[in-house]
């Protein structure tokens, strides 16, 4: 076995390698040299430099395995090496410490205005009644998002001697009394925290998740830190609120664009702002090696490694088997998670008619678990860890098998509480991913667009008033179906739009007489 390296990594990655290996380090090969080289390589270990595309990918007959020495593998061409059955693994874990220190550190900075006293002092000046800090100790410290970073935050702000307040949606009661914090929703949190800290990834619905309004309910001297992602913090909003005292200070790693040339943020003295170095230290970099390294490892051996990104490998019959339930997997998994009501603690999947016999290694259900988790966890879900982190979080997760196919050759259903709320659906494969019931009703529904999801009482008029908020809103409808059981009862309408439907529209959709409830869903 041959392993290349192509970036700079720490010696011990190189060393666990050399256990089992021909280790070749060529740290500044050329994009061409690495087409023309790579053929001759079973595994490639890569940091941020070395961009594994198509094209290398395709030219790689023995590849098993690309391996990032880090988080993000937006150098790595994922699909295709999907597409070529080769594993894409990183090292999710080797941050969660480097990066809670960091932000540790940015609240100290901030909190005791370490990093403008230090540019007084350079300066000549000896201004100490400017410097009056805060002390951590009996404050609030809000934490948002309670992935393996927001965890790591908890254990140290508590040697402060701070109270934590968490905002999770997904986080279960007994994680949260596992780690001694409150959790509350978002108003409250931002209405108490003297400092508030971002731990979520960036989604669509993280998408300026504090802006003006947020900030408009913070306390005057309040602290926020962001080590996550740029575009959690709206910044020109942020850039208001500290030029009029409404927010104290603020910390940041990370940048809506970066580097941040010609951000205003970079004139203020109430900010400190470090170049996304969150996650650099020797430590964290030794620690991602190290980790890549013993994934390697376990794939020359036979193994099943930890931190696959993509598929993991099968058998050619069983992933020919599967492979056209994938995309469905994918649809069903993106419905639930938008249309959950709070935590969800018990996913029950069913397989039907065929496919019963042919589902391999929970395969799909891993996918299915992998696109309720990702919206909601910062670290990178995959089909390997998503069974454990749900059951970490607190999910129950039921495979079952042999249902009614209710005529169809396969079909998959999923029922899935969320504290208390059950959501049902059913989906086949029918030359494409299409839904077929929800809640109980028969729909006839394509997985791609934008949705919306209605309950109302099947009585005249109401359709026609669920029409026209919509269309006050300036959301065209595409397709209409209804799904009843009985005239004059219960029913589920659901709209294909074209236009992407906010919060404020589903709310106004809910308030209208006789509907029960309203949700967008985009797939």
């Amino acid at each position: 076995m041959k392993v290349l390296i192509a970036d700079q990594i720490n010696q011990k990655g190189i060393e666990e390698l050399e256990e089992v290996a021909e280790v070749v380090a060529r740290t500044d090969i050329t994009p061409e040299e690495l087409v023309s080289d790579i053929k001759d390589f079973d595994a490639i270990v890569v940091r941020s430099r070395t961009k594994v595309t198509r094209e290398v990918i395709e030219a790689a007959p023995l590849l098993k395995i690309i391996a990032r020495a880090g988080v993000g593998v937006d150098n790595v061409d994922v699909e295709a090496a999907t597409e070529k059955g080769v594993m894409v693994v990183n090292a999710p874990e080797s941050t969660s410490i480097t990066v809670a220190e960091h932000t540790m550190g940015l609240v100290l900075s901030m909190s005791r205005k370490i990093a403008i006293a230090d540019k007084s002092v350079k300066e000549g000046k000896w201004e100490k009644s400017r410097f009056m800090g805060m002390e951590l100790n009996g404050k609030i410290l809000g934490i948002v998002g309670m992935g393996r970073i927001g965890s790591q935050v908890v254990v140290r702000s508590k040697a402060f001697g701070m109270d934590i307040m968490v905002y999770d949606p997904y986080i279960t009661p007994e994680a949260a009394a596992e780690l001694g914090v409150e959790v509350v929703d978002l108003e409250t949190l931002l209405k108490n925290a003297d400092v508030i800290t971002i731990h979520v990834p960036l989604t669509p619905e993280t998408k300026y998740l504090i802006s003006e309004p947020q900030f408009k309910i913070m306390k005057e001297n309040a602290i926020i830190v962001n080590c996550a992602r740029g575009g959690i913090i709206k910044e020109a909003d942020l850039y208001d609120a500290l030029k009029a005292g409404e927010v104290g200070g603020a910390a940041l790693d990370v940048y809506e664009t970066e580097p941040p040339k010609d951000n205003p943020l970079l004139e203020l003295d109430n900010v400190v702002l470090t170049p996304h170095i969150a996650a650099s230290t020797s430590e964290a970099q030794r620690d991602a090696a190290i980790i890549v390294a013993k994934e390697i490892k376990k794939v020359f051996q036979g193994e099943s490694p930890k931190n696959v990104i993509n598929m993991p490998v099968m058998d050619p019959e069983s992933f020919q088997l599967i492979k056209p339930f994938f995309g469905l997997a994918e649809k069903l998994g993106k419905f639930l998670i938008q249309t959950a009501k709070g935590n969800i603690t018990e996913l029950n999947i069913t397989y039907c008619g065929e496919l019963a016999e042919v589902q391999k290694n929970d395969i799909i259900t891993r996918m299915i678990l992998q696109e309720v988790l990702n919206p909601i966890l910062t670290e990178p879900i995959n089909l390997v860890n998503a069974p454990g982190v749900a059951k970490n979080r607190g999910i129950i997760v039921i495979e079952g098998k042999r249902c009614d196919s209710k005529g169809f050759k396969d079909l998959i259903s999923i029922k899935m509480n969320a504290d208390g709320n059950e959501v049902s659906v059913e989906g086949v494969f029918d030359k494409e991913p299409k839904i077929v019931m929800i809640n109980g009703y028969q729909v006839d529904v394509e997985t791609e667009g934008t949705m919306v999801i209605v309950r109302y009482k099947d009585i005249p008029g109401i359709i026609g008033s669920i029409g026209t908020k919509l269309g006050e809103h300036s959301i065209n409808i595409a397709k209409m179906q209804v799904g009843r059981q009985a005239p004059g009862g219960e029913a589920v309408m659901v709209l294909k739009v074209d236009q992407k439907v906010s919060k404020d529209v589903e709310d106004a959709i809910k308030s209208l007489d006789q509907v029960y409830d309203a949700v967008a869903v985009n797939l």
